[in-house]
């Protein structure tokens, strides 16, 4: 069994993958590092910014990082201001949406497996998360 090292991200010296629709991620905690259990990242929302409904395949947390955000989960819409953090069981459709049309916004979020996958709503389409953070903007 290969021995987990500690590590420090800094999100600053981490390039920003391309989501589509005025998003892209900064991965930080992932398979690649060693991690078994969980990984973590950022997304940064251009101003007006939204990522389409979805749902995971495990539990996820997000915390606001900077903005004002909308968090769109199982129907419900919730404001959402700085530190303020979800909790989303698996198979739970939400999206998260920048409530602002000018300023950006920035969350961390926290998949609950290492195995997390998305799939979007509306097309049915399922990825993995990391398949997502090397191919570069998905629909």
């Amino acid at each position: 069994m290969r021995r987990q090292r500690p590590g420090i991200f800094r999100p600053d010296e981490i390039v920003a993958r391309e989501r589509g629709g005025g998003a892209k991620t900064i991965p930080l905690v992932n398979r690649a590092c060693g991690t078994t259990s969980f990984i973590n990242g950022i997304t940064i929302f251009e101003g007006g910014a939204a990522i389409p409904l979805h749902k995971h395949n495990c539990e996820e947390s997000v915390m606001l990082l900077e903005g004002n955000a909308i968090a769109e989960i199982d129907g419900e819409r919730h404001a959402l201001k700085p530190l303020d953090t979800t909790f989303i069981p698996a198979d739970v459709p939400h999206r998260f949406i920048n409530a602002s049309s000018t300023e950006p916004m920035k969350i961390l979020w926290i998949y609950a497996s290492v195995d997390a996958t998305r799939t979007i709503i509306e097309t049915g389409d399922t990825r993995s998360i990391d398949e997502e953070h090397a191919a570069g903007p998905a629909g």
